[in-house]
């Protein structure tokens, strides 16, 4: 089994300039939304624009975890600060979330009680907010791929662009036949997909926080390899993580028969040696325990039922 990740192939210089370049768009495009829906009084716009103002704060945060990632560990952060990034999707997701739901009652609101609305700064807006959109899709779909922070940028643009049309789309509807009701229900609509993409997403960084176990590598076939290898009598208390976004770790129990046990060097080399060519593992901690010393009733995974022999 081989195990490997799509890294952002933009060197980090690069990729900052890219993110600084849609933090601005962002703003300025967030201000213009604003002042547009408070004079044209539709919720839509305003709904665009919040969403648009969450992108912004999280292009600023996002951009401060890549910055803040690269820092090497210290006596502080033994682990290194790359988790930073995992942390600052989280908080993405969740403002996202809270942004929807928020959405989704100014909708209903407005359904009860639509006010008028013009129609042609929505539609001027709008197209101005698609293409920023679009074009801060672009410049983060290539980073994406290999870094669960600037996805959650992505998702954020995509939806953003998305939104745009459906606001635009809104604002014709309203010029061509007066459909009060079709602002609130954008705006709807517009929640209900931003909930839909962060509830879709949010379970991969809370599932890194949580130190769960990577999902595309296969446990059961890890604790295999392990076992097979020469001299290994059994292995238990694994615990399989990721320290950060792309780099997976490994600690566990390996026992070893009394024949074997001068020969635990070796043993530890050809243990990490697999680990590291068929899983990609390259951070393993392995504690030794003799045969006749071993713990009972041991779990494979965790620590549970950890009482050793008399």
């Amino acid at each position: 089994m081989s195990h490997a990740h799509e890294h952002d192939s933009l060197d980090p210089k690069s990729g900052d300039r890219r993110v600084s370049i849609a933090i601005w768009a962002n703003a300025l495009l967030t201000v213009g939304q604003v002042v547009g829906g408070i004079l044209s009084g539709s919720l839509a716009l305003i709904a665009d624009a919040l969403h648009n103002f969450s992108d912004m704060a999280s292009l600023v945060i996002a951009f401060a975890a890549r910055k803040i990632a690269r820092r090497p560990a210290d006596e502080r952060m033994t682990f290194g600060y790359g988790r930073i990034e995992i942390v600052a999707a989280l908080i993405n997701y969740t403002s996202l979330i809270i942004i929807g739901l928020y959405l989704i009652y100014e909708g209903v609101m407005r359904i009860i009680d639509p006010p008028a609305v013009g129609g042609w700064t929505i539609v001027i807006l709008g197209g101005v907010a698609l293409v920023i959109d679009t074009l801060t899709a672009l410049l983060t779909y290539s980073m994406q791929k290999g870094s669960v922070n600037i996805r959650a940028l992505f998702l954020h643009n995509l939806s953003d662009a998305l939104a745009s049309v459906a606001v635009v789309a809104g604002g014709t509807l309203i010029l061509l036949y007066d459909w009060r009701l079709v602002d609130p229900l954008v705006t709807i609509g517009i929640a209900v997909y931003i909930l839909y993409l962060s509830f879709r997403e949010i379970g991969g960084p809370i599932h890194m926080l949580m130190l769960g176990s990577p999902p595309e590598i296969d446990n059961a076939a890890v604790v295999e390899a392990m076992r097979s290898v020469d001299g290994v009598a059994d292995v238990h208390h694994v615990h399989l993580w990721q320290m950060q976004e792309h780099e997976t770790a490994l600690d566990c129990h390996v026992v070893v028969s009394e024949q074997n046990w001068s020969s635990i060097e070796i043993i530890k080399a050809a243990i990490k040696e697999r680990l590291n060519q068929r899983f990609g593992i390259g951070h393993s901690s392995l504690e030794f325990e003799h045969e006749d010393h071993v713990h009972r009733n041991a779990d494979v995974y965790g620590h549970s039922n950890s009482q050793r022999k008399a």
